[in-house]
């Protein structure tokens, strides 16, 4: 039966945490899932949720504070000393304990890690904050399964039951040589079925997938998504193998790259969530505003040069919103395109084969909508030359429009640039200026004034 949170439980945890009826407290969150366990603390008050995870046991808690947003694990945090910090953070897969420590200050970060007992999962954690936070070595987590190839059988499972003492899931079994270099993986079906006296080395496979501590997240993610892979192991420099990712992490790795992406889309350039401060909110939805304020100053001066054009043909007035609406949405949909297939790794072929291919989508949509706009001029009786000239300059805009919606994101990531940036406003504040001039020199040319 699936756990919902109901207004009578939440005020039944606070009345008790009020009374501080710690046995009752300890009754209500015995069996409760650590998902379930986060969303009650993020109900609640924040000296009400600290008290809580004070009260509860550090296993229970430490997979709680993972499932909470950010702030709300930072604020919480906040009101436990570096000895509490430390408990939470010796029941954690290095990993995560590797995030809440790089989420500290660097001061208060010290005193977390001199506070633990374990000091070699300490040490695996002061490892991983090496790495860059999104690179494999970044992602990965010290916990995992190996064994030696020339280990017989019978040892090996041996010392398999003392490593998974200190592994949550077992997804994979890495042999390694007795330099700790990579050399494959175990299947249990061998394992268990091979002669007791079988070396290791006989039975293994050789065929492994792995990625370096330095492999991007995005390359990590596309490797095990081609290969459908629950876990990697992750490698050093000299091919020894130190860590491994796991599907979990890399899930959470897209579902952030994707808000950051959405986000930008959007014109919003820092990562921000909507209970951040108004200063923050501002610092990152300002510089976007900022560049579509210049973009529609350029717009304005644009149409005060042609100025005689509008004296002549007012008319040509009403018709900009079209021109620049069509110009922004053909280079968001192009730009959204390529960003989804270079982020996927699906932009193949030359870059000449995709202008062919883009200028023939675009004559085609353009002189489909063209075809309305002269059919729309025809209806309402306009002027057969000024339905001529907004046909033409959209469908020239459309062309133009998709072009740059193109291949901006890909010289973008060429340069090293997140091509996310060409989604949103600063591909649509390009093309609606533009689009703009374009409309006004055609209707210069066709009209002749």
């Amino acid at each position: 039966m699936t756990f919902e949170i109901s207004t009578e439980l939440i005020e039944k945890i606070k009345l008790l945490v009020q009374e501080k009826n710690n046995a009752e407290l300890l009754l209500h969150f015995e069996d409760l899932h650590f998902a379930d366990i986060a969303e009650i603390l993020d109900e609640i008050s924040l000296e009400e949720a600290t008290y809580i995870v004070k009260l509860l046991d550090s296993e229970k808690t430490s997979e709680a504070l993972m499932e909470l947003e950010e702030d709300v694990r930072e604020r919480i945090l906040n009101k436990l000393s570096a000895k509490e910090i430390a408990e939470e953070l010796e029941e954690m897969d290095t990993d995560d304990a590797a995030d809440i420590i790089s989420e500290l200050s660097e001061e208060r970060a010290q005193q977390v890690i001199s506070e633990m007992e374990d000091e070699e999962h300490a040490e695996n954690i002061v490892e991983l904050l090496r790495y860059d936070e999104d690179s494999a070595g970044g992602l990965m987590a010290k916990e995992l399964v190996r064994v030696y190839e020339d280990w017989t059988v019978t040892g090996c499972v041996a010392e398999m039951r003392k490593q998974a003492e200190n592994v949550t899931r077992v997804h994979s079994i890495y042999v390694v040589d007795a330099k700790e270099k990579l050399k494959g993986r175990l299947s249990l079906k061998d394992l268990l079925t091979a002669k007791r006296n079988a070396h290791i080395s006989d039975i293994f496979i050789p065929q492994v997938d792995f990625v370096t501590v330095h492999t991007k997240g995005e390359e990590v993610a596309r490797v095990m998504q081609k290969y459908d892979l629950e876990a990697i192991p992750v490698v050093d420099e000299m091919n020894r193998l130190v860590g491994r990712v796991t599907i979990d992490d890399i899930v959470d790795f897209i579902k952030e790259e994707a808000e950051k992406d959405y986000q930008m889309a959007a014109g919003i350039s820092q990562d921000v969530e909507a209970d951040d401060n108004v200063w923050q909110l501002t610092r990152a939805r300002l510089p976007w505003l900022v560049l579509g304020l210049f973009g529609g100053l350029g717009s304005v001066y644009i149409m005060k040069g042609f100025d005689e054009a509008l004296a002549n043909f007012p008319i040509l007035f009403f018709f900009t919103p079209l021109i620049a609406a069509m110009a922004g949405n053909v280079g968001v949909q192009s730009s959204a395109i390529i960003v989804q297939g270079l982020a996927n790794d699906n932009i193949k072929g030359s870059l000449l084969n995709r202008l062919f291919k883009e200028v023939g989508l675009s004559l085609i949509n353009g002189t489909a909508l063209g075809l309305l706009v002269m059919l729309f001029g025809f209806v309402v009786g306009q002027e057969q030359m000024v339905s001529i000239t907004v046909a033409v300059s959209m469908l020239s805009v459309i062309i133009v429009a998709a072009l740059i919606g193109t291949f901006v994101p890909i010289i973008l990531d060429k340069q090293g640039i997140d091509p996310a940036i060409a989604t949103g406003p600063f591909i649509t504040t390009s093309n609606d200026i533009f689009g703009i001039f374009l409309f006004f020199y055609l209707a210069k040319l066709i009209l002749g004034f």
